[in-house]
């Protein structure tokens, strides 16, 4: 699994939104790989789905949020639109990750959604918690044998 860490300056921390649109588009547009942003605050979440649908008319980003309803797989949810929302990883999910929590996305790969993600994508603000949370994540990733690249931005 590919692991890239975008190191967020003060001025793209304070517009993370937007930042995040952006980054989700561009990953859009490089390849033809689902796309999950993964929060633990719904908050958060409410906030993504907003910003997604009134992003630039020209660059608008086709989401769907994940919820818990029984009368849709998440298979189906994948089919639906590219981008996804959720606040957890959706069975079989094998697309790109923007791991938006502070923990590491293994944390999240468990034997009965059996997910096997391609490439994450972690953001690091320029506050302390999420650089201690970024380090420890670059840590666990690097014992577990996967490539990582950093980015400043």
């Amino acid at each position: 699994m590919k692991i890239s860490f975008y190191v967020l300056s003060e001025s793209k921390a304070q517009d993370s939104l937007g930042f995040i649109c952006q980054l989700t588009q561009t990953a859009l547009n490089k390849g033809s790989q689902s796309l999950l942003l993964l929060t633990e605050d719904e908050q958060l979440l409410g906030t993504l789905d907003e910003a997604l649908w009134a992003d630039e008319a020209t660059s608008f980003i086709p989401h769907q949020r994940l919820v818990a309803d029984e009368t849709m797989t998440d298979t189906t949810a994948s089919t639906i639109a590219p981008v996804l929302l959720g606040i957890y990883l959706p069975a079989n999910f094998n697309g790109i990750i923007i791991n938006l929590t502070p923990r590491p996305i293994t944390d999240f790969i468990t034997t009965t959604n059996n997910a096997a993600p391609t490439r994450v994508l972690e953001l690091i603000k320029p506050d302390p918690a999420s650089m201690q949370a970024g380090r420890d994540n670059y840590k666990h990733y690097q014992q577990l044998g996967y490539e990582l690249t950093h980015f400043k931005v």
